[in-house]
């Protein structure tokens, strides 16, 4: 009976850092170091599964430990080389994190690392998985972890580098595995196939490479399982397929051809056979998403570079060439989605095949409802007045043919118009019958009215309509008395308050709200722009009757310090108040009118509310 046999994965596994396929920039770090002798006390090897990080692990242990090392190449003969080929070193210790995630694994592990090596130059500790761990057992890791005993390394590998402490990747030298191209694993596939003589294609060492998303075991492994199929023909992608459960590029075109068509009894027809076949139905999705985005990239990209990211021979590029012409970008990507969003639907539901099924008559009606020219068609009927409804291709075509859109005035704008214009009869009078006019396209398309600036006689009309908006008293008579108008429009209301208190109040305080309300009534719309400041050198003083007097000085008791052009006496304020009720042209006020309205105005909210609560008055 023959010795048993090992895997490819296993027999192909690198021994030697030149060995190790791509990530040339960890073979070039670890390889100075290694020749500099600066050898760190910790690692971190992160990156995707089956990139070589648990081979370059062994590799770096085997070139410290060798009886010629520290050196870049092993012997490989040595006791201590091979019991790491064999994985049975005693100074090189491999822990699998997900089996030994317990802080007790990690005790024992601490309790073992005071101990020297027993014929190595290095006692190294491999945990792989190490984002498996638990939190206590990487605290307990933590000291040691950064102060090791002499001739103690860690590496530490993982897939998941998110999940390792911070604490942790900060004592560790980090390094980065990436996925390996698609090249150079057909390269690597090529050499193994020729030392083991397996007879298979180049397009299939592609596949092979492609379906791996970049990672070296998996591809090694499935050149393996075909590797049994026999070496009197050679192996092709379309034995791949089977082996997989994919769907062959001409099945797939000619599935895509009655999509791209409309044809749905067609689609589905294609459909019946590859389900037939065995074939599940979130596999079929997925080899149709991903051959649409081969669509998509031979559409969008040259003939080189097309070929390299969809590993087609030329062929096949040639025949997605051919039917991208007939399709546009972005209907592509809205099938790219689609598929995506029913093999979400596919995952969830007890009846797949019924979903299947309406996926693909979804995908074959989703082209023509994307169509440019059909959404342009529609907009211009919504904007004609046309009535909603599906079109056919004929009705796109006119459509987009047609010059302009005819449009008839209604009767009530023309009368309209007829009493404004000079010569037209008024109405009751016959008038001539209107024949609808012609609007062209871009006529529609007048921009918004804007709301013009108010003539400067104007806005003393919308300051007082303003001022009367304002339900307090108080407030009213400190905007009438201290406050003026420079812009009242719709878009833009600029207000001046001679005194930085009063300011203050409409800016930030609590009749800043009571002002916007009033200005938001004015204007009969919501939060419009208002600007409240002191008062320039630029502002334009409104014409008329302004309702602000300029006070006059008289020597009388003070009521309290202000500015040189406010009223500083009660003489000025009775002054004033007089001379601005006798400007209203109300006729002659009554006294204690005249006595209310002065107090009003002088003293703050505060003192007029406490006058109105209990009925009081300020004597002089």
């Amino acid at each position: 009976m023959n010795e048993k046999y090992i895997p490819l994965y296993r027999k192909y596994r690198p021994q030697k850092l030149d060995e190790v396929v791509g990530q040339e920039h960890i073979k070039k770090a670890l390889t100075n170091a290694i020749e500099m002798n600066k050898i760190s006390h910790a690692y971190l090897f992160t990156g995707p599964r089956g990139t070589g990080k648990t081979s370059t692990a062994r590799i770096f242990a085997k070139s410290l430990n060798c009886v010629n090392g520290p050196t870049v190449t092993p012997c490989g003969e040595c006791e201590n080389c091979r019991d790491i080929t064999n994985s049975v070193p005693m100074d090189v210790i491999e822990i699998d994190a997900a089996s030994n995630r317990k802080v007790e694994d990690a005790q024992n592990i601490l309790e073992k690392v005071m101990y020297a090596p027993v014929n190595s130059r290095f006692k190294i500790y491999i945990i792989d998985e190490v984002h498996m761990l638990s939190t206590t057992a990487f605290n307990a890791l933590l000291k040691t972890l950064e102060e090791p005993p002499k001739n103690v390394i860690f590496i530490l590998a993982t897939t998941e580098v998110h999940k390792v402490l911070d604490t942790i990747k900060s004592r560790c030298q980090r390094f980065d595995f990436r996925r390996i191209t698609t090249s150079d694993i057909v390269k690597h596939l090529r050499y193994i196939s020729d030392c083991e003589k397996i007879n298979i294609t180049d397009d299939a060492l592609a596949t092979i490479a492609k379906n791996s998303a970049g990672g070296m075991r998996d591809s090694i492994a499935l050149l393996d399982q075909l590797s049994v199929l026999g070496t009197k023909d050679a192996i092709t992608t379309d034995d791949i397929n089977s082996l997989l459960g994919r769907i062959s590029f001409d099945v797939l075109h000619s599935l895509s051809d009655c999509i791209l068509s409309s044809n749905h009894a067609g689609a589905v027809e294609i459909l019946e056979k590859i389900y037939n076949s065995g074939n599940e139905p979130v596999q079929i999705l997925q080899n149709l998403l991903d051959y649409f985005k081969n669509l998509l990239v031979v559409k969008n990209c040259n003939k080189e570079i097309s070929i390299e990211i969809t590993q087609l021979n030329e062929l096949q590029a040639a025949d997605l060439k051919k039917q991208s012409e007939n399709v546009e970008t972005h209907q592509i990507i809205s099938l790219c989605d689609k598929c995506a969003s029913y093999i979400k639907d596919l995952k969830s539901t007890n009846n797949p095949r019924l979903w299947l099924e309406i996926a693909i008559i979804d995908l074959a009606n989703l082209v023509e409802n994307t169509k440019l020219d059909a959404l342009q068609a529609r907009l211009s009927a919504l904007e004609g007045g046309g009535v909603r409804g599906n079109f056919t291709p004929a009705d796109v075509r006119a459509a987009i043919a047609r010059p302009s859109v005819s449009k008839t005035v209604p009767a009530q704008s023309e009368e309209i118009h007829k009493q404004s214009v000079p010569g037209i009869p008024a109405a009751g009078h016959q008038a001539p019958e209107h024949k609808p006019e012609t609007v062209h396209p871009e006529e529609e398309f007048s921009p918004m009215p804007v709301s013009k600036a108010s003539a400067g006689d104007d806005i003393l009309t919308l300051w007082g309509n303003l001022l009367a908006n304002i339900p307090s008293a108080p407030t009213r008579a400190l905007l009438k008395q201290w406050a003026k108008p420079v812009k009242l429009e719709a878009d833009d209301v600029v207000i001046t308050v001679k005194n930085e208190i009063y300011l203050t109040q409409f800016v930030s305080g609590s009749k800043k709200t009571v002002l916007q309300k009033a200005v938001d009534d004015l204007f009969g719309q919501q939060n419009t722009k208002i600007t409240v400041r002191l008062p320039q050198a630029g502002d334009e003083i409104p014409s008329g009757n302004a309702p602000i007097p300029k006070p006059k000085p008289a020597p009388a008791l003070k009521v309290r310090e202000s500015e040189d052009n406010e009223p500083k006496t009660l003489k000025e304020v009775d002054e004033a108040v007089s001379e601005d009720d006798s400007d209203d042209g109300e006729g002659e006020p009554d006294v204690s009118e005249q006595k209310s309205k002065r107090f009003e105005d002088m003293h703050s909210d505060t003192v007029n509310m406490v006058m109105d609560l209990f009925d009081g008055k300020v004597i002089e």
